[in-house]
């Protein structure tokens, strides 16, 4: 296997070679793109964006500024929002469900290198694919580590870093990110905390 083939296997690989640096370029000059559009160009916007990411649902939006490594490693789907700064290491795969909603500074990271010292310093680095279900919130300034799946109906608490996976319906928080309590019918009333809904249109 060459690197690039390494690396989406999940093996150690050395990411300067194979022509892994000239699509990592390739990207950057897209975003960058992108990132500096005028708001108005919306149009533009939409077909950039779907040029970076290698599979995306009818209707998404990622507020400027947003870095990744590769792009084509990123899978969302329907109705995908990400708030402002959202970086992603896509090393390895990303897939991202229906009505996933990320608030502004998130990090999803799928990179990483060894723990020891010598073998970090050889170069070697990996990746682990990371999933995330369908209708999530993820708060502002979250970490999400490599190999990490989050599951269906959760909410990851602002400021949390994500270690383990995250079963479905669940409020979870802290660093390490750990659940804290079940989603219920019950919290379908409220808006935030004890507020209840004014309005019957949800």
């Amino acid at each position: 296997m060459n690197q690039k083939e390494r690396m989406l296997a999940g093996l150690p690989y050395k990411s300067w070679l194979d022509g892994l640096p000239e699509e990592r370029k390739a990207v950057r000059v897209k975003t960058r793109e992108y990132n500096r559009l005028d708001p108005d160009d919306k149009e533009r916007r939409d077909v950039l964006i779907r040029e970076i990411l290698g599979k995306t649902g009818r209707q998404l939006f990622i507020e400027a500024p947003f870095l990744c490594d590769y792009g084509n490693n990123i899978e969302v789907g329907e109705n995908f929002y990400a708030n402002f700064n959202l970086v992603i290491l896509d090393v390895a795969k990303v897939i991202i469900g229906n009505n996933v909603m990320i608030a502004p500074n998130v990090a999803i990271y799928t990179a990483g290198h060894p723990v020891h010292p010598e073998s970090r310093n050889s170069g070697y680095e990996y990746g682990i694919p990371i999933t995330i279900g369908n209708n999530v919130w993820i708060g502002g300034n979250v970490v999400i580590n490599p190999g990490v799946r989050i599951g269906d109906n959760v909410i990851i608490g602002a400021g949390s870093v994500v270690t383990k996976d995250i079963p479905d319906n669940m409020i979870a928080v802290g660093n390490p990110c750990r659940p804290v309590r079940e989603i219920t019918e019950e919290d379908r009333k409220y808006y935030y905390r004890d507020r209840v809904f004014d309005v019957d249109d949800y």
